[in-house]
């Protein structure tokens, strides 16, 4: 055993102004240190040049050979465009990437428009009320809360639409269950955190079919989610996901589900269950393969896994989603040739390129090759 913890060295990875300490076996070679740096860096590994002493370290030497020994440093320096998700090591220069740069006209006369606002709503709280339970639309997006304000509460089952979205909320009570005829919540762009949702109160909402949660601090989502039977669309974009719960196959009626720029590494075989999907987005993750019952959403329309570390697909993927025209493969490692050996290829292809002819939402410009991320091989 001794023999064996003498082969363990540790090195340390410079990379974007900061040390990443890694440990590892004097044997491995240059591309096991890679896939261990992938979900350190969020780089895939051929986006990965690693440069030790002046020299470009090759894929298939062993750091022995190449006299990378205990405390040795080595720089990392990644390709543009070969990145997953949200690189944390500088979102202090970051632009959130659902917040809008505007012109400074535009900012001045929003805030002149807010600024009217918030003497609106002094004067006239009782009207707002009022407008609210009209309605069932309680709209307080952008406006600067740290908390839920107590009075939305009180619409009650009136309500139908509660949209906070671009806020600092922190915390979502349990007390949000008397709002129990609502139908969508928006809650993208604010400050929430794993312990900070009631998901007790959450899941008595019945008739919920539309929840955002993009952009927030999220690292899981508990197995309630599955409770929320009714949910059309799912956004859990922009967080720190690593996982899907498997009661995600309960969610029978999902329509959409867009999980990109996230750290997720695996997905549950249950999302196979969720044979109403028609649009899925999971790029910028960290997902290395997909679960084979993929096959099983013959409704799905459009995928996207651009930026994964994806090398292969589900074997029944093409055969058996007949109404799959869009699938987004930028960034990955999978070839035309691999594509071209799975069964329903052909029809897949024609799909394809019907709606590239129609000009749709297609990521193809001017060209009748399949050019969505899959690389080409000569």
């Amino acid at each position: 055993m001794e023999k064996k913890s003498e082969n363990v060295i540790n090195v340390n990875i410079k990379f974007s102004g900061r040390s990443i300490p890694v440990s590892l076996s004097s044997d491995s070679t240059v591309r096991d240190l890679k896939s261990l740096l992938q979900p350190l860096t969020n780089v895939l590994p051929r986006g990965q040049k690693l440069i030790f002493k002046g020299k470009v370290l090759v894929d298939e030497s062993m750091l022995r050979s190449s006299e990378v020994s205990n405390g040795a440093k080595i720089m990392l320096v990644a390709s543009q465009g070969l990145h997953q998700g949200v690189i944390s090591l500088s979102t202090n220069a970051m632009v959130p990437l659902e917040r809008k740069r505007w012109p400074t006209s535009n900012l001045r006369r929003m805030a002149d428009t807010n600024r009217v606002k918030e003497k609106r709503n002094v004067t006239d709280g009782k009207s707002q009320f009022e407008r609210w339970k009209a309605t069932g639309v309680i709209a307080l997006s952008e406006c600067n809360l740290t908390a839920i304000p107590i009075e939305a509460w009180t619409v009650g089952p009136s309500a139908r639409v509660l949209d906070l979205g671009h806020n600092s909320i922190k915390d979502v009570p349990a007390t949000i269950s008397s709002l129990c005829s609502m139908q969508k919540l928006l809650l993208n762009s604010n400050e929430i955190l794993d312990g900070s949702i009631s998901w007790e109160g959450l899941t008595s909402l019945k008739s919920l079919t539309v929840l955002s949660l993009n952009q927030n601090h999220l690292t899981s989502l508990p197995s309630a989610l599955g409770d929320l039977t009714c949910l059309s669309q799912l956004y859990i974009a922009n967080n720190e996901l690593t996982c899907l719960p498997t009661e995600i196959g309960h969610l029978t009626q999902l329509q959409v589900l867009k999980a990109n720029n996230n750290r997720i590494c695996t997905l549950p075989a249950s999302i196979g269950e969720c044979t109403t999907l028609v649009e899925v987005d999971l790029s910028a993750n960290l997902l290395m393969e997909l679960p084979e019952t993929f096959g099983n959403l013959k409704k799905l329309v459009a995928l996207h896994l651009s930026n994964n570390g994806l090398k292969s697909l589900p074997s029944t993927l093409f055969k058996m989603c007949i109404q799959l025209s869009t699938l987004d493969l930028h960034g990955s490692e999978i070839t035309m040739d691999l594509l071209r050996q799975f069964e329903g290829w052909e029809d897949f292809d024609k799909r394809r390129r019907l709606k590239h002819q129609k000009q749709l939402d297609f990521r193809v410009g001017g060209s009748a090759e399949f050019d969505e991320g899959a690389d080409k091989s000569f």
